[in-house]
């Protein structure tokens, strides 16, 4: 029991970092990424749809980004979708593709994605924190419940301390890499 209270930490754990993944690709580098297209959705014959399964989403150059869709029906569809997502960027439409000039950062852009990015991992930290405390309440229960002894439970309690040691560890990681990513110019 206490193990699949760990195991079950540890899964949640690794769903934030997948999380955490997601919302730093989703900051801008300076450099053309298809992930910032990631959570954009297209009205397509009555459902939502993700671009990436609409288009081809290509990077020619370091600063531009294509997107071919499938269907030529739904390229204005496509280009309104990006608008209305508020990402500052302008899609321009061909007619056949749609292209995606990202502009050089400013160095105060960097450095407000650089305070987003250690903001998200902060978030990260406090949800982790309130995972691991979660386990060893729930750790408690099963002691109060004489499942387990007073030793079992400081064991237990250690290995989720371990886990949230090395996930904390894996959030300071992946936010300085992007801080690196952000901050190249």
């Amino acid at each position: 029991m206490p193990e699949t209270i760990i195991a079950n930490c540890e899964q949640r754990m690794e769903k934030a970092i997948d999380g955490l993944n997601n919302e730093l690709s989703q900051l801008r580098t300076g450099r053309a990424n298809p992930s910032v297209l990631n959570g954009i959705n297209v009205s397509y014959y009555g459902s939502e749809m993700p671009i990436n399964q609409l288009a081809q989403i290509a990077v020619p150059e370091a600063q531009l980004l294509t997107i071919k869709p499938f269907d030529r029906g739904i390229l204005k569809d496509i280009e309104k979708a990006i608008q209305l997502a508020d990402l500052n960027l302008t899609p321009q439409n061909d007619g056949t593709m749609i292209r995606i000039t990202f502009p050089a950062l400013t160095e105060q852009t960097r450095k407000d994605n650089v305070k987003k990015a250690h903001s998200i991992g902060e978030n990260l930290k406090v949800s982790m924190r309130n995972i691991r405390r979660d386990a060893i309440e729930q750790l408690k229960s099963l002691e109060k419940d004489s499942l387990i002894t007073e030793d079992d439970l400081k064991s237990y309690s250690d290995d989720v301390q371990k886990l949230t040691d090395k996930y904390i560890g894996k959030i300071d990681t992946l936010v300085k890499e992007k801080e690196q990513s952000i901050m190249k110019l």
